[in-house]
């Protein structure tokens, strides 16, 4: 347990002095790799076109009724500029301003936690869906229901202050075969809150091990709470933009797709794309499928219903 603990404390890492392995470690880590990548293609996949580049809750707090509440926020700032809009989808509200999506870095060394790919190792495509579909909850589960058809597993991360309200929702997807994870409960940014509103946020989202903070916006101090907590970090690799508006409407299924084909090998390769609950995105997952296989990349598949816990690595 206490090598799991320093697994979720870590992270990725980037702040911490890493030791050095060893050249003998490296090659067996290596070989091992390389014939478990082997395995699963030629039992499992046709050849890849693309070009790869390189616990139950733990301790902490205790699930709480009360708490300070904000209205309800979807998208901060992105790269090109959002942080002054503050209605979100349908007129719902946005919560205090994040930084804004974050921008992925390269992938670390084999072995280490990667948040932007949430720990996945595995040469699939993880598709995410972030937020709350506010005005039709059950569109959710019929996303969840057009994915499972098509043997793909998805990660949702639900605001936890809608998701409470209809319990059914994540108890469904998970049925479905998709992985449910924390999108804190009301989607604060993070590193503006004091500690004891960063851990409430995060105790009182979703219950499971993987959190996706609002924005992507996590510091050392946010990974420590939240591996206090039990949650990993999970962002991802490629974003949609699907939350932005173009010439005063949101993004089409056209674009969203788009975004997705011209995304970089080394951004799909072990990727997670993420995506929205209110948007057009779910509008563009079946072109967004179809083009991935045609460029040679597989995605999560679904094998059936799971629980809380996301294995580690994922198992895709």
């Amino acid at each position: 347990m206490s090598g799991y603990r320093e697994v979720l404390r870590h992270g990725r890492g980037r702040h911490r002095r890493r030791r050095r392995t060893s050249l003998k470690a490296a090659v067996t880590v290596g070989a091992l790799v390389a014939g478990s990548a082997f395995a699963v293609t030629a039992m499992d996949d046709p050849p890849q076109n693309c070009d790869p580049q390189p616990r139950a809750k733990a301790g902490g707090s205790a699930r709480r009724d009360a708490g300070r509440v904000d209205p309800c926020p979807a998208r901060a700032a992105g790269p090109a500029g959002k942080a002054g809009d503050r209605d979100g989808p349908d007129g719902v509200p946005r919560g205090e301003g994040g930084t804004g999506h974050r921008t992925p870095g390269p992938p670390e060394p084999e072995g280490v936690y990667d948040r932007e790919r949430c720990g996945n190792t595995s040469g699939r495509i993880l598709l995410s869906l972030d937020d709350w579909p506010y005005n039709d909850p059950d569109r959710a589960v019929r996303i969840g229901a057009q994915l499972q058809a098509k043997g793909v597993r998805a990660a949702f991360f639900l605001i936890n202050r809608y998701a409470s309200q209809y319990p059914q929702i994540a108890s469904t997807l998970r049925q479905q075969g998709h992985w449910v994870g924390n999108h804190t409960y009301s989607h604060r940014n993070l590193p503006g809150l004091s500690e004891d509103e960063v851990q409430d946020e995060i105790s009182r989202g979703v219950h499971g091990n993987l959190l996706r903070p609002p924005y992507g916006d996590a510091g050392e101090r946010e990974r420590e709470i939240a591996a206090d907590l039990g949650y990993r970090i999970c962002n991802w690799t490629i974003d949609t933009h699907d939350w932005e508006k173009v010439e005063g409407a949101m993004r089409s299924a056209d674009s969203i797709r788009t975004i997705v084909r011209e995304a970089t090998p080394g951004e799909k390769h072990n990727g997670v794309v993420l995506g929205h609950l209110f948007s057009n995105f779910p509008e563009a997952l079946n072109g967004v499928i179809d083009d991935l296989h045609a460029q040679g990349y597989q995605l999560c598949r679904n094998t059936g219903p799971v629980g809380e816990q996301v294995p580690y690595p994922l198992q895709c």
